[in-house]
């Protein structure tokens, strides 16, 4: 038996369920290449939050477990990569979406984008980095490869309180970048903020409302978990050849913008897809994480709840009131 939540329905929200595996994950998902897990830990995103309180956009296939992330012990190997015993993680890959998630006491997962624990992280440290880490490094890594340097100038990083944003904030400071962090609660949130390695913090509302197509040129680069008229405003300030990372959608999925920042000042936008990204790029992520991070910061921003406030959390993600990130232990 393995207690889960499970979303039955369209619409629904999830129920917490105490289930035989085999009504769970069903024998389709038992073939060649799955491999078994005792979770461990696993986190709340705000994509989870969306898929447990019922909201549409997330849960394409019914009943589903949601948790885009998982951090677990391997039970069952039906891949020559890992073996029982082996304590691994994966983020996105359909998790939650497409596939059963980590918000249950057993997972099953595909072990082509799974990946062995990084030596110095403890499970519920990978947990925390989780997706939205993850995503953070992929788009610091983005911004690298695109030629932003620490010494270009500021680089401006979006939703900063969030999960996403807050690790980008200390992926980049600790990379030397000057980095600038919008967020809604810029008042309340400055010291956090600033403690993660922002230089200065602007409020959102900055950024939030309609503005021209092409504005003062303030940004070396940025990281952009908003999207919509957050974004177009973020293009509009990018100076000359800077790069823009979407990797989020917290305002919404529309693009109010123009070219002229694109022709006219040869910025670049690109995205961070955490979902699909290849194993090389998974592998390079995951060792730039456990040799960058600091873990004594990713502690203090991390907040421990237990398997059965999943609901509530989960609201309150939504409703914008969780900084950092949150983290599920839920085994040993």
């Amino acid at each position: 038996m393995s207690r889960a939540y499970l979303v039955t329905e369209k619409g629904a929200a999830a129920e917490l369920v105490d289930r035989d595996l085999s009504e769970i994950f069903g024998d389709d998902e038992s073939g060649a290449g799955t491999v078994d897990l005792d979770v461990l830990a696993t986190s709340i995103n705000y994509k989870d939050g969306m898929a447990l309180t019922g909201r549409p956009g997330i849960v394409r296939r019914y009943p589903l477990v949601p948790g885009i992330d998982v951090v677990g012990r391997v039970t069952a190997s039906r891949a020559s990569a890992f073996s029982v015993g082996d304590v691994v993680l994966l983020n996105g890959d359909g998790l939650g979406e497409t596939r059963h998630g980590g918000l249950a006491e057993h997972a099953r997962v595909r072990a082509d984008a799974l990946l062995p624990l990084p030596a110095g992280l403890t499970p519920e440290q990978a947990a925390a980095v989780g997706t939205a880490g993850f995503t953070s490094m992929l788009a610091v890594l983005a911004l690298a490869d695109a030629g932003v340097q620490p010494g270009d100038g500021e680089v401006l990083v979006t939703g900063a309180a969030g999960g996403v944003g807050s690790i980008a904030i200390a992926l980049l400071a600790g990379r030397g970048y000057t980095v600038v962090a919008s967020s809604g609660r810029a008042e309340a949130e400055g010291d956090y903020l600033r403690r993660l390695g922002a230089s200065r913090v602007i409020d959102r509302s900055a950024l939030s409302e309609e503005g021209g197509p092409l504005q003062k040129a303030t940004w070396a680069g940025a990281v952009d978990s908003v999207g919509s008229h957050t974004l177009a405003n973020v293009l509009a300030q990018t100076r000359y050849g800077g790069t823009v990372v979407a990797c989020g959608l917290a305002q919404g999925s529309e693009l109010p913008t123009t070219v002229l920042p694109f022709i006219l000042r040869s910025v670049t936008l690109t995205g961070a897809n955490s979902v699909e990204a290849p194993r090389a790029l998974r592998e390079r992520a995951w060792a730039a994480l456990a040799g960058e991070l600091d873990l004594a910061l990713l502690d203090s921003l991390t907040t421990s709840v237990a398997f059965e406030d999943v609901p509530e959390v989960a609201e309150r993600i939504l409703a914008g009131e969780v900084r950092g990130r949150t983290v599920v232990t839920v085994g040993s």
